[in-house]
C-alpha cells in the first residue's frame, strides 16, 4: 500500500495571509480580554475562522461588521482596532481576487 507524502513545498497565498490576519486579530482579544464583549467577539472570530465560512467567503463580511461594532462599543484597544482593519483590507483583496 503507498503511502501519501506530505507536500514539501507550499506556495503562500492570499488566503493564507486572510488566516494569519484572523488569528493576530483573534490573539489579541484574547491578550486583551476584559473589555466588554470581548468573549462575543471571540464568538464570532472563532464563526468567521470556521470551515463554513471559508467555504463561503460572502460571510464573512457581515461577521467581521459585528465583531467591529462589538468591540467598539466595549472600547476595544487601538490594537484591536488595527488588526480589525487589516483583516478587513485583506478580505477586501481576497473577495476581488476570489470571488467573481
Amino acid at each position: 500500500m503507498a503511502f501519501v507524502q506530505e507536500s514539501t513545498g507550499y506556495e503562500k497565498t492570499i488566503l493564507s495571509d486572510l488566516q494569519g490576519a484572523w488569528s493576530r486579530l483573534r490573539d489579541s482579544v484574547v491578550d486583551e480580554a476584559g473589555f466588554e464583549g470581548w468573549d462575543r467577539a471571540i464568538f464570532h472570530i472563532d464563526e468567521a475562522m470556521s470551515w463554513e465560512s471559508v467555504r463561503n467567503l460572502r460571510g464573512m463580511p457581515p461577521l467581521l461588521l459585528v465583531i467591529r461594532n462589538i468591540c467598539v462599543q466595549g472600547k476595544a484597544s487601538e490594537e484591536i482596532m488595527e488588526n480589525i482593519r487589516e483583516v478587513d483590507e485583506i478580505l477586501k483583496e481576497v473577495l476581488s481576487e476570489c470571488i467573481s
